[in-house]
């Protein structure tokens, strides 16, 4: 504070000018900029979180996919033919990975 308010009609001094200035310019820039930065903060953490409990869920779904294969085709897929849960495998995760993509859409205002 830079003391008492002068009356009306009273001239405040340059210091006081200044003074106020430079609060009203630090109280503008945090409006304008850390609050908003804390938002996005809160914003981008979630987006991480949720990003990564798909990648985990889809690794989850992708080994279950090649493990499916893999028990229920029994002697069927063995010697030269092992590769092909994998493969099953990837599709299901190329899959995956497409419709997560075909989900990305520009919002229309």
């Amino acid at each position: 504070m830079t003391g008492p308010e002068p009356q009306k009609g009273e001239d405040k001094s340059v210091g006081t000018l200044v003074n106020e200035l430079a609060g009203l310019v630090i109280a503008y820039v945090k409006q304008e900029t850390v609050v908003p930065i804390k938002a996005l903060g809160r914003f981008v953490a979630f987006g991480v979180a949720g990003a990564f409990l798909l990648a985990i869920g889809g690794g989850m779904l992708t080994l279950t996919a090649v493990r499916v294969v893999q028990s229920e085709t029994g002697a069927h897929l063995r010697g030269n033919l092992t590769w092909v849960p994998y493969a099953g495998g990837i599709l299901v995760a190329a899959a995956g990975a497409g419709w997560a993509a075909s989900r990305i859409t520009k919002v229309k205002k």
